[in-house]
């Protein structure tokens, strides 16, 4: 039987992995108040950029205000009392625990503003890092509590994508290495650089999970996308490849057809990288080994074949 084949040969191959993943923004919350009240103001636009402290809610801290103009004047006057109390004691004309009374009394109210302090700041939301503000459900005036959804906040740029590639190349794979991301909506293109890599093999998909780190300083691509993914792996240099019609699966593995000795062999080989048209082979064959490409199907091992070479 004549059929045609190709002779192996060394070959560089770029090593691509593809998979798909999801963009998640670089840093994202929901912001809550940490303190039940009333909303006296809201400072931000739905949908704009905000800065890293911004304020952009007020809660009504009125009665939390008063105390602490109370407090201050209370701190004033045992001020003077400890000041007096303290020359005195100087001078010996009362007891040490008389003069640490008045200190301690000092004390524990400039303690008392501190904590005001503290409460009022919880009446106050502010931005945690520059990013993009989300819709708002809440208005001026309203009540809120722990539990309110008031907006979102998402940086963007940077973004993060979340990725798997199968475990077969988790020794390949390190921080730094490049990806590509296309957008199948868009159609637009990113560079990003690979900065963690899942510890761990997930049990029940046999994939290592993977994050990049891609640039978005347009802000045309958001958190949630759906991407295409390009990993560029360190390149193979002396890779055999053989096309893929070649690879034939098998119950255990896959198979291609060799002739040796002018009849046909079946050989058992360990596949590696795919690209558009052929197939690496880790292990079964050498260089130098025909390969069958057509006729497969009407050949058996042991057959005579005349092999045209392309």
């Amino acid at each position: 039987m004549s059929v045609k084949g190709i002779v192996v040969e060394p070959q560089p191959l770029d090593n691509i992995v593809r998979s798909s993943g999801t963009v998640l923004a670089s840093e994202s919350v929901d912001l809550v108040t940490e303190a039940a009240g009333r909303i006296e103001r809201i400072y931000f636009t739905e949908g704009g950029h905000v800065k890293k402290g911004d304020l952009l809610v007020k809660i009504n801290d009125d009665d939390l205000q008063a105390q602490l103009k109370k407090t201050g004047l209370q701190i004033h006057l045992a001020s003077e009392q400890e000041r007096r109390q303290k020359k005195l004691f100087d001078k010996e004309g009362i007891s040490r625990e008389q003069y640490d009374i008045s200190l301690n009394q000092l004390n524990t109210l400039k303690a008392d503003r501190e904590n005001l302090i503290a409460s009022i700041r919880k009446r106050e939301i502010r931005a945690p890092f520059d990013g993009i503000i989300g819709l708002r459900y809440v208005s001026e005036g309203g009540y809120v509590s722990q539990t309110t959804r008031i907006p979102s906040i998402q940086k963007v740029n940077p973004l993060k994508v979340d990725f798997a590639i199968p475990e077969k190349y988790a020794g390949k794979v390190s921080s730094g290495d490049i990806v590509q991301l296309t957008s199948d909506e868009t159609k637009l293109q990113f560079t990003g650089t690979v900065y963690a890599v899942e510890p761990k093999i997930d049990p029940t998909t046999r994939t290592l999970q993977l994050r990049a780190l891609c640039d978005n300083k347009s802000e045309k691509i958001f958190p949630g996308a759906y991407v295409q993914i390009e990993l560029r792996l360190k390149a193979i240099v002396n890779a055999l490849m053989v096309p893929t019609q070649a690879i034939i699966p098998v119950l255990k593995g896959q198979t291609v057809l060799v002739r040796k000795n002018g009849v046909v062999v079946s050989m058992p080989v360990t596949i590696g990288t795919r690209t558009a048209s052929a197939v690496q082979i880790t292990s079964g064959l050498s260089a130098g080994d025909t390969v069958v490409t057509t006729g497969i199907m009407q050949l058996r091992p042991g057959m005579p074949v005349t092999v045209t070479l392309k």
